[in-house]
């Protein structure tokens, strides 16, 4: 055992071992209680450690679900529970390359210290769940052995840096922008400039502005590739991100050199650490700081801080060695000819292979189902790239893998060994190719089951199952277990993100539906929701919008964004509402689960009336009266009628706090001011309004939109105050729906 560890030890460089001792020596303190909770959380998210749920009980693989039997408690909670239960380790994957080494003891450690699953995440990451954290140094010893890191996974640092799978063998490429994602990276890593930020920051490269594999827009710093006057250097966009509140980067510099985009973000990062929000983490992304600052007086304080950096050989000393970067191939180009081909092979070739720039190289994607892959299938998996490929292949930000430089004629061979492990799935980048957050499995944030839902869809939409349009089998579906957008919502076809209502005592999962986004041009649209539907019924929506849409579009040739784009959106919502509808408990108890969990949503014991005309309360007609304002505020919002739009977003909330002050009080203010004033003290101030979700972030939405009411109006702050307002109302929901709970149990006691 010794030797053992003295080898391992020898292979892991002195900055990763000194990080993983010290986080060693962290642990052995906090169980000492000499370690503050807030103070080691911190600590352990910075190495990629989080905790998870168990409450679900559930671990949805592909169309199977898996009983899991887990002790229950929150990691790392408090000093009693801290070792109870294991939790999630997130795994950094730089612009998604791995080799075959690294393949196999990703897959080691996932069989022998978590549950046998990895998780590909939309940032190129892997994830293990049912880690306990006793085991992580261990894990990460033998990451850093071949070259991985958990260090910075998570906490409030540099992400991961993403970039497009397909670099260095794209067609549309201006050139490859993986050594400038390694060297950001690097750079990166453990700054000294980059380790007091108020909240995380991500980094993206995309070699086109075209396709959507870098999807930069949604990135708080993005950079594509661009030659101007023979020169190589990036379009850099500032200030983007999903979340809750979707904001789409603005452009930066239309053109910087490649010399300089180490120490802009060198610079960015100091500006963020002295300028960006450390207290409120809701406005403590880079993206409200642009929007505070505006992007002019932005740009200046940066490029100001930039002239004061003092030079660092690291900013260019990676591109002497441009010339020498590059993959090769393992094997000769053969051309495909008349092999023998087995059964299904052509479908699959049709749909997941492509050919790259290089001449007769192909493209092959490995479609995951909701990111998953077994620890056995990892292994198997190395061994082929090791056999045909050589020492590389890429995961995606769509949960795939990407194996780039197969010669033609090793096609048919490496479909058969992938089906034979069950990794030929046919559909990559299609409809079926289904993005999904953990959701309920295994994260807090979950309210309803993304996972569950992509499963279902996954099935219903197969080729097996259905025969779809062209244009329809092109759609991208993302779903999130909540509102932050963590399975990217915001960019996808047809968008959904969980949260719940309640019916007649009973809580019921829903989704809403988010229409109007764009994968395309590196996540050219964000879309809105258009209103919520029980989880159950979202197969029939995605029947329903996709049928209207092949019935209704002008051409073959138009897409379902442009179509969408085309409508009016009361007609496209009120395709919505004959399955917004809950049917009794009693006459479907089905709408009351989950997908993949046979439970009850919430307790059933509510003290449901049999009388089907049971009285809806004020508060429920007054919240739907603003969901229905809101709406109203969309339509506004597309005939470009900023200040009408804007007034109405504001307007709902209004409605929304008027409705719960109508619920616990007799006489309710007509006057804005004192309807603020009132929500302010009976609900904001007392956390009435607060809940493990949105952590009363909502409730500032109104507050501040009274104090501070917008005046230079433009079509993406519409857009931002009109997602704030259908976040506020969520939130209403969810408060309504508690109220409700204590007053049943004070009736039952």
């Amino acid at each position: 055992m010794k030797e053992w560890k003295e080898l391992l030890e020898n292979k892991i460089t002195a900055e990763l071992k000194e990080q993983i001792n010290i986080f060693e020596t962290q642990i052995e303190l906090k169980r000492m209680g000499k370690v503050e909770d807030q103070l080691f959380a911190e600590t352990r998210l910075r190495k990629g450690v989080y905790g998870q749920r168990y409450d679900n009980g559930q671990r949805h693989d592909g169309n199977e679900t898996r009983e899991l039997n887990f002790p229950s408690g929150d990691l790392l909670k408090g000093p009693e529970t801290v070792w109870d239960a294991p939790g999630m380790l997130r795994i950094k994957i730089p612009f998604g390359s791995l080799n075959p080494e690294q393949m196999r003891v990703l897959a080691d450690l996932s069989e022998e210290y978590a549950d046998g699953i990895l998780h590909i995440t939309t940032r190129q990451d892997f994830q293990y769940h049912y880690v306990h954290i006793d085991d992580t140094p261990t894990i990460m010893r033998r990451l850093a052995s071949v070259g991985i890191t958990t260090h910075e996974a998570c906490g409030n640092v540099t992400r991961n840096v993403t970039a497009c799978p397909k670099s260095g063998v794209c067609h549309g490429e201006a050139f490859d922008v993986s050594p400038y994602a390694k060297a950001m990276t690097e750079f990166m890593l453990d700054h000294p400039d980059c380790q007091d930020f108020g909240r995380k920051f991500k980094i993206s490269f995309s070699g086109c502005s075209e396709d959507a594999c870098g999807i930069v827009k949604m990135h708080d710093l993005g950079a594509v590739a661009k030659i101007q006057d023979g020169k190589k250097g990036f379009e850099i966009y500032v200030g983007g991100g999903l979340g809750a509140v979707a904001h789409e980067a603005k452009v930066m510099y239309g053109f910087l050199p490649e010399e300089e985009i180490l120490p802009l973000a060198q610079a960015i990062g100091r500006v963020f650490t002295r300028l960006g929000e450390k207290k409120n983490r809701a406005k403590a992304r880079i993206k409200f700081l642009v929007v505070k600052l505006g992007l002019e007086e932005f740009i200046r304080i940066v490029e100001e801080e930039r002239k004061q950096l003092p030079h660092d050989d690291k900013w260019t000393g990676y591109i002497d060695e441009l010339p020498a970067w590059g993959e090769q191939p393992k094997k000769e180009v053969i051309p495909l000819n008349d092999a023998e081909k087995p059964s299904g092979f052509d479908f699959w070739m049709q749909k997941n292979v492509k050919p790259q720039r290089q001449n007769g190289y192909m493209i092959v994607t490995i479609m995951l189902p909701l990111g998953d892959l077994s620890s056995h299938q990892m292994r198997q998996l190395a061994d082929i790239v090791e056999k045909y490929i050589g020492n590389t292949v890429r995961t995606t930000v769509e949960q795939n893998f990407v194996l780039r430089w197969v010669s033609e004629a090793d096609l048919p061979d490496i479909y058969k060994e992938l089906s034979a492990i069950g990794l030929a799935d046919v559909g990559a980048g299609t409809i079926i190719d289904i993005t999904a957050c953990p959701g309920t499995d295994t994260c807090k944030l979950g309210i309803a089951s993304s996972r569950g839902l992509a499963a279902e869809l996954r099935q219903m939409l197969s080729p097996e199952k259905m025969e779809l349009d062209e244009e329809v089998q092109k759609l991208r579906i993302k779903i999130s277990g909540c509102f932050n957008s963590c399975a990217q919502h915001h960019i996808a076809d047809l968008g959904f993100y969980g949260n719940s209502r309640t019916f007649k005592g009973y809580k019921v999962p829903h989704f809403q539906v988010v229409l109007g986004g764009a994968w395309k041009n590196n996540a050219g649209n964000f879309g809105m929701a258009m209103g919520a539907v029980p989880s159950k019924n979202i197969p029939k929506v995605v029947l329903k919008l996709t049928e209207y849409y092949v019935d209704n579009r002008i051409s073959k040739d138009q897409s379902f964004h442009e179509y969408y784009a085309s409508q009016n959106k009361s007609d496209v919502k009120s395709l919505l509402i004959e399955f917004a509808e809950i049917p009794p408990y009693m006459e479907n108890s089905d709408f009351y689960t989950d997908w993949g969990d046979p439970r009850v949503f919430t307790l059933g014991d509510m003290g449901v009336g049999e009388c089907a005309g049971e009285v809806v309360s004020l508060t429920e007609v007054e919240l739907a009266s603003a969901e229905r304002i809101c709406f109203e505020a969309q339509v506004q919002l597309d005939e470009g009628n900023l200040e009408d739009a804007e007034g109405k977003a504001y307007k709902s909330m209004l409605r929304g706090a008027t409705a719960l002050l109508r619920k616990e009080f007799q006489d309710v203010p007509s006057d804005p001011n004192d309807i603020v004033l009132q929500f302010k003290e009976h609900f904001y101030d007392t956390k009435i309004f607060y809940d493990r979700f949105a952590k009363g972030k909502f409730g500032k939405y109104l507050i501040h939109r009274n104090e501070n009411p917008p005046t230079d109006l433009n079509n993406d702050l519409v857009h931002r105050k009109i997602e704030e307002s259908q976040l506020f109302l969520e939130a209403a929901y969810a408060c309504y729906a508690r109220l409700r709970d204590v007053e049943t149990k004070e009736n039952r006691g």
